[in-house]
């Protein structure tokens, strides 16, 4: 399946600048705080919330990086000029240090911002317009980069939720971040906190798998984690503990229906299904034999099920999901 990368980049140009409606995680300490989503966020003040601007402002990127050509390539480049500004991002910063922000977007958005940045790291490499998008986000960048070093060690116990909070998907796009960087202190940090939260797990009820409004699998980015912080040999032993029995590993197989694509949350079964094909997609080459030929149907019908609902229909999927068939497809 290929990526629709032309659909991809008209909703992400769309949501990036679409202020309203907006869901904002936002405490308010006084009256001066009750401002518009742009006042408080002037880069990431669209597609809904936050972190999904984020992830927007991410897909953008990827597409521009990976398909340089592309028919909307001077659009993209003019919006993420006026976007990556040192001037917005300082905002954004501000807005950290404020009262009461300590856990703004912990980790999902943390973990998006640096996914967001591993990708301007990159595209920076061979495309000389990017260097000033890199250099503006990186204050950003760096001020989650810390709350991470400083938010793991204390952090005693994982998220397995299926939801924003899932640690080990936030985990697994900071080691993007913190292996395209060069940041070996958060990369040792991540890997320590990978070990601590999951090692010794074992017998996976993936049975218990979906929950109404997940879009992740807490088990299969959990393994999707392991298998990058782990060496081989280690991996197959932790493997061999950790699967599920046969009959609860067909839940992790078997595509999920969504009977209400209109529901915010309902329609999170979509992103559960392209992030079940990306996290098979990383874990393939690593699965015993028996498991490969089940693992690349079950990619194939995952991605069927959700692909088309990602560059079209209601804006409580079209908001956010281009971003996950992204990650499945790339």
């Amino acid at each position: 399946m290929t990526l629709p990368a032309s659909a991809y980049a008209r909703i992400a140009l769309d949501n990036i600048a679409r202020e309203y409606p907006n869901k904002l995680d936002h405490v308010i300490n006084t009256a001066v705080d009750v401002r518009s989503p742009r006042d408080l966020h002037p880069v990431f003040f669209g597609s809904y919330d936050w972190h999904s601007a984020v992830h927007m402002h991410w897909l953008l990127v990827r597409l521009l990086h990976r398909q340089p050509d592309l028919p909307e390539a001077g659009e993209i480049t003019a919006l993420l000029d006026r976007q990556f500004t040192s001037a917005h991002v300082a905002t954004e910063i501000a807005y950290l240090h404020q009262p009461s922000r300590t856990t703004f977007e912990r980790t999902y958005g943390w973990a998006w911002l640096l996914k967001l940045q591993a990708e301007l790291i990159d595209i920076a490499r061979t495309r000389p317009r990017a260097v000033a998008w890199r250099d503006a986000l990186q204050p950003l960048a760096d001020a989650f980069a810390d709350r991470y070093l400083q938010f793991l060690p204390l952090a005693q116990f994982p998220i397995r939720a299926g939801t924003h909070a899932n640690s080990a998907f936030g985990l697994l796009l900071a080691l993007d971040y913190a292996e395209t960087a060069g940041q070996v202190a958060l990369r040792d940090r991540i890997i320590r906190s990978a070990r601590n939260w999951y090692g010794d797990d074992q017998d996976y009820p993936a049975g218990y798998e979906p929950g109404g409004d997940d879009f992740l699998s807490g088990g299969l980015v959990e393994a999707a984690l392991m298998q990058r912080v782990l060496d081989a040999d280690e991996l197959v032993g932790w493997w061999q503990r950790f699967h599920p029995t046969a009959e609860a590993l067909q839940c992790w197989l078997k595509p999920v229906a969504v009977s209400d694509r209109s529901d915010p949350k309902m329609a999170h079964l979509d992103g559960l299904n392209l992030s079940r094909a990306w996290c098979w997609t990383l874990l393939r080459p690593a699965l015993p034999v028996s498991l490969q030929a089940p693992v690349a149907l079950a990619i194939e019908r995952h991605l069927a099920a959700s692909m088309p609902h990602a560059a079209g229909g209601d804006y409580v999927g079209t908001h956010w999901l281009a971003s996950f068939a992204a990650l499945a497809l790339t």
